[in-house]
């Protein structure tokens, strides 16, 4: 299997990837609608369950659209999936420390964290898009910490990023499908 072939499985099975960003983007929009409550701190664990869901929640949504929504046991780029993971994963507690000082750093340390995530995304899919995506949330991270936005600005931020760009690739993938 060439990469190529390889991401042309992954864009397929996944439809570009978009599916799973909208669901990313709902986590965030809970968290950011938590946050505007009386007990902002809560929406730390919205985005933390949230996250959880996002990988079902978007299997979900391939299987109702009828994709595949797997991929061949022998493609490369399904252990790049796995690696970005874990990742991120080891990433987030260091966000959680963060939020522990300063509510207000947590929101745009995840957002960094998820950023870099999506930058694997364009080397998985062979979309660059990918790159744009993870640019716009990493300098939504940078700018929200560097001007101590509000928790729930930061994740409205987030959310309105990953549904703008998760519809984008929907749309690509769709035109794509169509030709």
């Amino acid at each position: 299997m060439t990469i190529a072939d390889a991401q042309q499985e992954m864009r397929d099975a996944y439809w570009w990837g978009a599916p799973g960003m909208f669901a990313s983007a709902t986590a965030w929009l809970a968290a950011a609608v938590v946050a505007l409550g009386a007990v902002p701190e809560r929406s730390v664990w919205v985005l933390f369950i949230g996250g959880m869901l996002i990988h079902p929640v978007g299997l979900l949504l391939l299987h109702l659209a009828g994709r595949p929504a797997k991929h061949s046991t022998d493609n490369p780029l399904g252990k790049l999936a796995l690696e970005s993971t874990v990742w991120m994963l080891l990433c987030l507690p260091l966000a959680y420390a963060l939020s522990r000082y300063s509510l207000v750093w947590f929101f745009p340390a995840a957002l960094l964290v998820i950023g870099g995530r999506y930058f694997t995304f364009a080397t998985m899919y062979g979309v660059r898009t990918y790159w744009i995506c993870g640019a716009a949330l990493a300098g939504a991270g940078y700018v929200s910490g560097a001007v101590s936005a509000a928790p729930a600005t930061a994740a409205f931020v987030g959310a309105a990023i990953e549904c703008v760009f998760a519809t984008l690739l929907l749309v690509r993938g769709r035109h794509r499908a169509a030709t």
